[in-house]
């Protein structure tokens, strides 16, 4: 058993700022998807504004996870933090003006059911936030940190 915890934890360290954002990236799923339905079905929104207050949450709760498990970043002043965080919205937009169209070709154009699409949606825009985030926004973070440790 302490050989599989080992090789487990071992996968885990080598890999894991990618094993993080899975993690963090399917809770921000859930918590996405269960605020849909929340809004959507429990309050009667119409699925855009529901899709909308749904982004609008789970970005927050994505911005502090991946802060501070994934990229781990090490920005400690206001100036650098601001430009972090507008950056990360930034990016945010852009894959929820995706989520938004892709939601309205699904669903109105395509006539496919609107939980079956936005399931699709969010795959798709979990993909495209941690590309963004990755080679835009906590890009130089990581390489600071790993210069300041040489």
């Amino acid at each position: 058993m302490k050989k599989l915890w080992d090789f487990g934890w071992g996968l885990y360290k080598r890999h894991e700022e990618g094993f993080n954002y899975l993690i963090f990236g399917f809770l921000a799923f859930v918590l996405n998807y269960i605020l849909y339905f929340v809004f959507a079905d429990a309050l009667s929104m119409h699925y855009m504004v529901a899709t909308v207050l749904s982004w609008v949450l789970t970005v927050v709760f994505a911005y502090w996870t991946n802060r501070t498990f994934v990229f781990k970043s090490r920005n400690k002043d206001v100036s650098s933090m601001m430009k972090e965080f507008i950056s990360f919205i930034g990016a945010r937009v852009a894959t929820e003006v995706l989520e938004i169209v892709l939601m309205y070709v699904m669903v109105d154009l395509v006539t496919v059911n609107d939980k079956i699409s936005k399931l699709v949606c969010q795959t798709i825009v979990i993909l495209a936030n941690y590309v963004l985030s990755k080679i835009w926004i906590f890009k130089d973070k990581a390489q600071e940190g790993e210069g300041n440790e040489q």
